[in-house]
């Protein structure tokens, strides 16, 4: 979907992405990146006494993995414009299989470039979605 100019995208275009699953190793990578080891994510034990029962994956990592998961072409992408309505609706555990739904919502044309609104969803391999949120991309419009 990031692979488009500006000019290419329309408004309703979707498109759905390859998978990727979660691992212990990428919630330990992600804490020690952050800073963030709250115990829900990263202690077991503490973790096993939550309602959820076992170490959950960290929000702005679901979010993370989920942004690599969108081919973007050089050259094509611009900038990350922004993110509004972001809601983690299911927790992500270690072994989850995520892969990211999304739809173009907007196009806004700001003269030298174009800014897109793509409402996406993040989904485990149950169908259940974690992660919701619109996102606003800088692309460059189609070079003459």
């Amino acid at each position: 979907m990031l692979d488009k100019y500006f000019d290419e995208i329309n408004v309703g275009d979707r498109a759905v992405s390859r998978g990727r699953t979660i691992t212990e190793a990428d919630i330990v990578l992600f804490a020690a990146f952050s800073g963030d080891w709250y115990p829900l994510h990263c202690d077991k034990e503490y973790a096993a006494g939550s309602v959820f029962g076992q170490r959950v994956a960290h929000g702005m990592l679901v979010l993370s993995v989920a942004t690599g998961m969108i081919p973007m072409k050089p050259g094509v992408v611009l900038a990350f414009y922004g993110m509004e309505k972001v809601r983690f609706t299911a927790p992500t555990f270690i072994g989850d299989t995520l892969h990211v739904e999304a739809e173009v919502l907007d196009k806004a044309d700001k003269g030298n470039f174009g800014v897109v609104t793509i409402k996406q969803e993040i989904k485990n391999q149950r169908g259940e979605v974690c992660n919701t949120a619109l996102l606003k991309v800088a692309l460059h419009k189609k070079p003459a």
